[in-house]
């Protein structure tokens, strides 16, 4: 009985569904961790933002995709996150204290904004989130005396242990452990009992109150945690850029976070991480197909937002479940190869389009 307890027990904390993941996943976390020697210092600098926008997508992930809140100023989380570990690592403060403080300071943040928005839902939490980045990008622009206003705020380098990690090396296997943390952490939260009270608040608020779930608790949780994640973001992107000014954490910076989850693919861990990569890379493939397009495209300003939109669009009428959700339909066309048929997928393009209830 004791053996068959530890072995259940063993089985219930495991990550992996099977061996094949667990091979994949290790394969993917080596070429992670060989990429400074294998790739050029300009793709490591890109791949170190890839996952530094991969943990405030993780936060936004838990946020929409988990619990169905609605946020237009997470770039705002973002920026109180940079900005307090600007401050207090200019004051001399270790890293992974001030890195703390500008989580926790961010999730108090998510609080004052979270309980506002219990009374509202949809898009009108979505205007009282984006009001709520209005004003915050406004005090960063205004606190001059902590932020530097419109001038600006030099960051220093982070130091660990007495070592400074000035070389891109260092600081992309910081970002990465940190990303790896935050994954876990997001993770085991959703196979908890809170996780599983925030899906349950996205299906249907009301059959979530119906079985005792307190909805103001977990959606202020929700906000908070999001926050928190979006704080430690915004503490490694302080450290990568070097330099912060408000106009970093614009609407355009919160647009590009929801951009970036939805493409990815809402309500799953990986869709953070694709599209954080998709968020990345976009703007490379714009630069490189601007040279084959007739120069009055190709010169037009607003290029790249067109692309975006016209992107999103494609993805909503197309593919609602992101590029997480197309990879699952490529796996299984090549789990049942040469089985598939074409309407097998029909069904469920059926029950994306019902209107449920909320």
């Amino acid at each position: 009985m004791r053996f068959l307890f530890k072995t259940s027990y063993a089985q219930d904390i495991r990550l992996a569904k099977h061996g094949g993941h667990t091979f994949w996943y290790s394969l993917l976390c080596l070429a992670l961790v060989v990429a400074p020697w294998a790739a050029p210092e300009y793709w490591l600098a890109q791949l170190t933002f890839v996952l530094i926008y991969a943990i405030a997508g993780l936060g936004l992930m838990l946020l929409a995709g988990y619990t169905g809140q609605f946020s237009l100023g997470h770039a705002a989380f973002l920026g109180v996150g940079a900005y307090t570990q600007a401050v207090l690592t200019g004051m001399g403060w270790p890293f992974f204290l001030s890195l703390a403080c500008g989580a926790l300071l961010s999730a108090a943040v998510g609080v004052v904004v979270g309980l506002p928005a219990l009374r509202v839902k949809g898009i009108y939490l979505g205007i009282a989130t984006l009001a709520f980045g209005f004003i915050v990008e406004e005090v960063f622009a205004r606190w001059e005396s902590v932020t530097g206003g419109n001038a600006g705020k030099s960051v220093l380098p982070p130091q660990l242990f007495g070592h400074t990690l000035e070389t891109t090396e260092a600081f992309y296997y910081l970002c990465l452990g940190l990303a790896m943390a935050c994954t876990l952490a997001i993770l085991n939260l959703l196979r908890s009992p809170t996780g599983r009270a925030f899906v349950a608040i996205r299906d249907s608020e009301i059959s979530a109150q119906s079985m005792g779930i307190h909805l103001a608790h977990y959606k202020t949780l929700s906000f908070a945690l999001s926050a928190a994640f979006a704080g430690i973001a915004g503490a490694l992107y302080a450290h990568k850029m070097q330099f912060l000014s408000p106009d970093q954490f614009s609407i355009l910076q919160s647009i590009d976070l929801l951009l970036m989850i939805v493409i990815g693919g809402l309500g799953s861990v990986h869709g953070a991480f694709l599209g954080a990569l998709f968020l990345i890379l976009m703007p490379q493939l714009i630069s490189l197909g601007k040279d084959l397009l007739p120069e009055a495209i190709g010169q037009a300003p607003g290029l790249q937002a067109v692309v975006y939109g016209a992107v999103l669009i494609a993805f909503v009428l197309f593919e609602p479940l992101g590029l997480y959700g197309r990879w699952l339909k490529v796996r299984t066309w090549l789990q049942l190869f040469p089985f598939y048929r074409k309407g097998m997928f029909k069904r469920q393009k059926s029950f994306q389009k019902s209107d449920r209830l909320k």
